[in-house]
């Protein structure tokens, strides 16, 4: 004789996770948040040559959301724009190190990621097969410095 009665306690385990659901959900949302910056918007990223004679210093200008930096040889730098950008939508960055080297220029971003190569002397790679996509590059507009 067999019967299909459930062991005792069995039934109250699957409610054990009720209590873990405060910290799941706050989780989650950053999970979500990320993943929408990653994947969902435009991104422009600049890649800086191993081979990079000296650290570079940078300012992002994102519709006048700023943030600056360092770009040490061999790193990257990255940053987002707009799912819907208007017509005033712009995205630049000036780079610069001790010396003399002084660069701007406004990018285009395309979905999901342009691409812009420097080579070691900071100077922007246009050489074919770099891999930047200077067809999404001009002048800046806030800075006269050569992109």
């Amino acid at each position: 004789m067999s019967t299909s009665a459930n062991k005792p306690g069995s039934r109250n385990l699957r409610w054990l996770w009720i209590p873990l659901l405060p910290l799941l959900l706050p989780l989650l949302m950053f999970l979500l948040i990320v993943l929408w910056r990653i994947i969902v918007l435009p991104s422009a990223t600049v890649h800086y040559s191993k081979n990079g004679v000296e650290e570079l210093r940078f300012i992002w200008n994102v519709q006048h959301r700023i943030y600056k930096g360092r770009l040490p040889s061999g790193s990257s730098t990255r940053d987002h724009g707009f799912l819907f950008p208007d017509e005033k939508f712009f995205m630049e960055i000036s780079w610069w190190n001790d010396n003399d080297l002084r660069h701007c220029v406004n990018i285009t971003p395309k979905w999901p990621n342009t691409h812009i190569y420097l080579d070691a002397n900071g100077d922007i790679d246009h050489s074919e097969g770099s891999g930047t996509d200077s067809d999404r590059l001009k002048q800046c507009i806030t800075d006269t410095a050569s992109p």
